[in-house]
């Protein structure tokens, strides 16, 4: 057994890969477990690598600094690649009112943070407390962040360990704001979903509908002609004119008592078909004689950042394509539409012109599956670079830096959502994209564990940790409260979405594992998806602020 307690106990390449592959592997194990329907999923990594730590298991400290950033570094790129296709998308219409909530919820934490820091200022840091909330907000990124920051101040307190304190009172104490909303406001979830389904689709998506052509003011005149005129975007994906089917081109006569398939926005459609004539009810399920519809997905590297207007698929292929799905969003298929590795497009046609549509465009679905680890590795390389750049502030002692979390996810962001114009394929496997993302946050868990696990019992069972412990608590529950009886009250939000944002702005999955339990509905997974980008990065980015601007 000596040579086994020698690898556990000395320091070497050998000795690090067996802890952290211990700790992760019993966290992720332990994480599953469920009590009264709850689980602490990831976050109980930390804990494993808390009690490794305080049994005296340790890993040298330079290694342990370098897995903890690296893994970090993993964690946020992922995460920017995967919310960069619909993150600045997300600020238009109700996505924009979402995010106003979400946004409340994050400055409130922080109010709330610091009005209890000057209250027990004597007794808890500002340091610690930032490591409270990010605990308390379930957001181990942010903690991440705050380390970064205090690195730059040349600060060495054991954050961690408060946030460790405070991660289950997130997940606890995040449930009774929604219960308690639901009773003061007499929420029916049954009245809540119908009104949901009687506001509709989002007017942001294409939507079908047939039009019969009855203005005299249009008739005879060129497909293209009648775009002009009607001054909106929509698609004819087919015409049926008599007993005929066809897909129109842009040069095609439009007749009076043609029969118009149109692909718009909600928000358009009223205006196109008291424009074009009068909708109809039409069976177009004849038309599938000739006519079919295909999803093709884009593999081709050399369609990456070209407009839909560019390819002339009708004029070369006879083919309409009327949406583009991206990121699960539905795009209006306009001729300035960019389009990117990964998208799937929807098209109509003859099978003959389909397929030969599929040559040009790939739908060689088993090339996504390759990894594109040059974009990874450029992006994480610009990342690092954007987040060691100084930004002098008024009144700041030191410069801000983005840092080590800040800098990739900005960089990640920018590539997910714009990474075409440099050539770049950004498009990644949902699996692949998870498997970063949850191997990076396993190993900063771990890490973070591993080095604080010395103090943690210590430090739970003393007065401080019971004070931190009533700090979390109120960090958690205050803001949800407040910000979504104003919601409710003032804002008219439906509690179901709302459940969403506000699980969103805590970036917390267990609260929406509740929300969509209470739903059973697809509302409040909207609403966390729409919040959570915007989100992501405030918590990130506020953490370094109040350590940078109250430290030092």
């Amino acid at each position: 057994m000596d040579w086994f307690l020698s690898l556990l106990m000395n320091d070497g390449i050998a000795h690090t890969v067996l802890i952290f592959a211990f700790v992760i592997a019993l966290g992720m194990s332990l994480g599953k477990i469920k009590i009264f329907g709850v689980s602490l999923g990831i976050a109980f990594v930390l804990f494993v690598g808390l009690a490794c730590g305080h049994f005296g298991l340790s890993v040298n400290e330079t290694l342990l600094g370098f897995i903890k950033d690296f893994g970090l570094i993993l964690f946020v790129f992922a995460v920017g690649l995967q919310v960069g296709p619909s993150f600045f998308s997300s600020f238009k219409k109700d996505g924009l009112q979402f995010n106003i909530v979400a946004v409340s919820v994050v400055c409130l934490d922080i109010i709330v943070t610091i009005i209890l820091y000057y209250i027990f200022s004597s007794h808890v840091s500002i340091a610690m407390m930032v490591g409270i909330l990010t605990g308390a907000t379930l957001n181990i990124p942010s903690l991440g962040a705050a380390q970064e920051a205090m690195r730059q101040l040349s600060m060495n307190e054991p954050i961690a360990l408060g946030s460790a304190v405070a991660y289950p009172i997130g997940i606890v104490a995040a449930i009774p704001p929604l219960v308690f909303l639901r009773i003061i406001f007499k929420i029916n979830a049954e009245n809540e979903a119908k009104k949901i389904e009687n506001a509709g689709s989002s007017s942001e998506q294409p939507m079908q509908y047939s039009v019969l052509l009855a203005n005299n003011a249009i008739a005879n005149r060129s497909l293209e002609d009648v775009k002009k005129l009607v001054g909106r975007d929509f698609i004819i994906s087919r015409l049926k004119r008599g007993e005929e089917y066809f897909i129109p081109q842009s040069g095609e006569i439009l007749h009076l008592n043609d029969s118009l398939k149109i692909l718009s926005t909600s928000a358009d459609k009223e205006a196109i078909t008291v424009f074009i004539g009068k909708e109809i009810e039409e069976d177009w399920k004849p038309s599938e004689n000739k006519l079919v519809s295909r999803k093709i997905v884009i593999t081709q590297d050399k369609i990456n950042g070209k407009t839909l207007g560019s390819l002339s698929l009708q004029a070369a292929f006879g083919i309409s394509i009327t949406r583009v799905s991206r990121s699960g969003i539905d795009l209006l298929a306009s001729p300035n539409l960019t389009l990117q590795i990964g998208d799937k497009v929807s098209v109509v046609g003859e099978i003959q012109a389909i397929q030969k549509a599929e040559y040009l465009l790939g739908n060689t679905l088993k090339r996504l599956n390759e990894p594109n680890i040059v974009t990874i590795f450029v992006g994480i390389l610009l990342g690092v670079l954007l987040g060691s750049i100084p930004i002098s502030l008024p009144d700041m002692p030191i410069p801000v830096k983005l840092g080590l979390a800040g800098g990739p996810l900005v960089v990640a962001i920018l590539l997910g959502r714009f990474g075409y114009k440099l050539k770049l394929i950004t498009y990644t496997t949902q699996s692949a994209n998870l498997m970063i993302r949850e191997m990076g946050i396993c190993l900063f868990l771990a890490s973070v564990g591993i080095g604080a696990g010395a103090q943690f019992v210590e430090s739970i069972t003393s007065k401080s940790g019971l004070l931190w412990l009533f700090c979390g608590f109120l960090i958690t529950m205050l803001p949800l409260i407040i910000v979504g009886f104003v919601a409710i009250k003032f804002a008219k939000f439906n509690f179901l979405t709302l459940m969403g944002v506000l699980s969103g702005s805590r970036t917390n999955p267990p609260l929406l594992v509740y929300s969509n339990s209470v739903a059973a509905s697809d509302a409040p997974a909207v609403g966390y998806s729409t919040v959570y980008p915007l989100t992501m990065f405030l918590r990130i980015l506020s953490a370094q602020v109040m350590i940078l601007v109250f430290c030092g």
